[in-house]
């Protein structure tokens, strides 16, 4: 999650929310790549979770991180939270339970999006190495109890961690005990942004599959290839889930903008302070009748704040976030935005995946969702598999990476990025299925080995 803002310019009506999201079109020569991930932070000695004080936290790893970059660190009461870049773009941010999270500039080619997650993971390393400390790219903790699991001191977290109780089972281990890799991508109309969102959607439980990499919890197996994604169906299903509204005729930003203000609110930022409103009504809001808060109308960063507090498979901003993926190894990385990038940035190749997958019902495709997270590529679905699926997604993501024809170095597309997914998908087997066997064989059921394996 990036930092919060605050922008006073005053909201008094429904269509200028609506124009916020409208405001992301942008003709096609301008469209970026933005690549986000997260990782746990782990002290390397006895495979244990970072706290976030002491010589040797997350607080340590965030000042060095500073002093070495030249970026502005962003504070919450004092304590610092975040760097963000102010040539750039990009940020540095912590979620809850201390996962350290790259939010990438905005970026014309994956070849410079990997060169990033390259240069980013060198120099996490060279702050982290000497305090001992590790980083580990995975879709949920492996090893830690939610207990054992330190919490970053941000006002917004604290509001959530109260609320999720009241709304779902699972709530606190999405925010403090899961990983995530997600690409933002824009589109350049509103007939562009709704066929994305709904190749988007109807694919996001296929590229759960490929990315399946949390298959376990408390040092065992869980029963689940991708319990992240599982973690999802039982957070707060006011602001999750695979969105069938979009599929309907006529949807639009009017439609979303509708959605996201019947989602209820977490928090009014008003200067560094987090008011807690978590469970009211935006819609309170903009009538000027909020409790506590009467007589005042949102301000523009409220609107934008808000749209980070909703969480569905697809995220619609100024751009479209696709946020089905655990987190996993670097070269897995690159292969999220390859993939996507490959499917809706070229027009020939957003035909052919909008064909894939225009005759789904939103039963099947809420069934995928649901099924998914335990079977990944093993997951039926009509009188295929999700794994023949995959094969299908990939090819069109590699035709259109390559007339995208975006070269670097000798390389005249792309498309290399999508090789080790391709091969997840010809094969049938996962990271989790990997990982798995290992430690059901040679790791004899020693956790601890997937820290000293897996570390980035």
């Amino acid at each position: 999650m990036a930092r919060d803002l605050i922008d006073t310019t005053p909201l008094e009506t429904r269509d200028e929310l609506v124009a916020y999201l409208e405001s992301g079109c942008k003709p096609k020569s301008a469209f970026r790549i933005g690549t986000e991930h997260e990782k746990f932070g782990f002290y390397e000695a006895d495979c244990t979770p970072v706290p976030y004080g002491g010589d040797r936290g997350i607080e340590a790893v965030l000042t060095n991180m500073q002093l070495m970059l030249g970026w502005e660190p962003v504070t919450d009461n004092g304590k610092i939270i975040g760097l963000v870049d102010p040539t750039k773009g990009g940020a540095i941010s912590l979620e809850p339970g201390g996962q350290f999270e790259l939010s990438g500039a905005p970026l014309e080619s994956i070849h410079q999006t990997c060169r990033e997650v390259h240069s980013h993971l060198a120099q996490l390393r060279e702050v982290a190495e000497p305090l001992g400390i590790g980083f580990l790219g995975l879709g949920f903790s492996p090893k830690w109890t939610r207990a054992e699991t330190p919490r970053m001191p941000k006002q917004r977290y604290d509001i959530m961690t109260a609320y999720m109780k009241t709304v779902g089972t699972l709530g606190l281990d999405m925010m403090y005990r899961t990983c995530t890799v997600q690409v933002n991508l824009d589109f350049s109309s509103e007939a562009d942004m709704v066929k994305k969102m709904r190749v988007g959607l109807a694919l996001q439980p296929i590229a759960t599959a490929l990315f399946a990499n949390s298959p376990f919890k408390e040092g065992r197996p869980n029963g689940f290839l991708s319990l992240r994604s599982e973690v999802w169906k039982d957070t707060d299903n006011d602001r999750a889930g695979m969105l069938p509204f979009v599929f309907d005729d006529g949807f639009g930003f009017e439609a979303y903008a509708d959605y996201a203000l019947d989602v209820p609110m977490y928090f009014l930022k008003r200067g560094d302070h987090y008011h807690d409103v978590s469970g009211k009504s935006f819609r309170d809001l903009m009538a000027g009748r909020l409790e506590g808060f009467e007589g005042e109308k949102p301000v523009r960063s409220d609107w934008v704040n808000h749209l980070t507090t909703i969480f569905p498979e697809v995220r619609l901003k100024k751009f479209i976030e696709m946020r089905g993926a655990d987190g996993g190894p670097w070269r897995i990385l690159c292969g999220l935005p390859a993939l996507w990038v490959g499917l809706l940035y070229d027009d020939t190749a957003l035909d052919a995946a909008w064909d894939l997958v225009k005759d789904w019902s939103a039963e099947e495709r809420q069934a995928l969702r649901d099924d998914v997270p335990r079977t990944a590529l093993r997951t039926p679905f009509r009188n295929t598999s999700v794994q023949e699926i995959a094969r299908q997604a990939i090819a069109i993501a590699h035709d259109g990476l390559k007339r995208r024809a975006f070269g670097h170095g000798g390389e005249a597309d792309e498309t290399r990025f999508l090789e080790e997914l391709a091969e997840i998908a010809e094969t049938g087997v996962t990271h989790a299925d990997r990982m798995l066997e290992q430690f059901n064989g040679a790791w004899n059921g020693d956790i601890d080995r997937v820290f000293a394996e897996y570390a980035y």
